[in-house]
């Protein structure tokens, strides 16, 4: 038997986390041909998806996919992602929460890590105010990561 990643679990956790503090829970994602998701919204292969309660109807965040059914330009859409895809989960109002790396997607940084593991993320300077958050480059949320 495999082990199972910690990813989808430390997803399920800040999600509960961001849901419990009456924060908006976004994931960053990888988009490829296994992500279903309205793909003029995707910018430069990835895309940014609130995922909080009034956003989603029958959200399930799986060890495999997180599925959910959202709407988009006022049309309902069923979105299916990968957990595999999902490069950061954080709350949209102060940037707290937890980046990871993607395989197939070109790391910014120096150092090689495992795919598995996860960053703790702090809101950046720019992270304040209202306006939603800008679509991560290079396979990273917008956000200060700490080690």
């Amino acid at each position: 038997m495999s082990e199972i990643s910690t990813k989808p679990y430390l997803i399920r956790a800040i999600y509960q986390w961001c849901t419990d503090q009456g924060l908006t829970p976004y994931v960053a994602v990888a988009v490829d041909g296994r992500t279903i998701v309205p793909r003029q919204f995707v910018q430069e292969g990835q895309i940014v998806l609130n995922i909080s309660p009034d956003a989603t109807q029958s959200l399930v965040i799986g060890n495999e996919l997180i599925a959910f059914q959202a709407r988009f330009g006022g049309v309902a859409q069923n979105i299916s992602v990968p957990v595999d895809n999902v490069s950061a989960i954080y709350a949209r109002e102060n940037g707290h929460g937890m980046a990871f790396e993607v395989a197939g997607i070109p790391d910014q940084d120096d150092e090689p890590e495992s795919a598995s593991e996860a960053h703790p993320i702090e809101p950046s300077s720019a992270d304040s105010g209202d306006a939603p958050p800008e679509p991560p480059k290079g396979g990273r949320a917008h956000l200060k990561l700490v080690k």
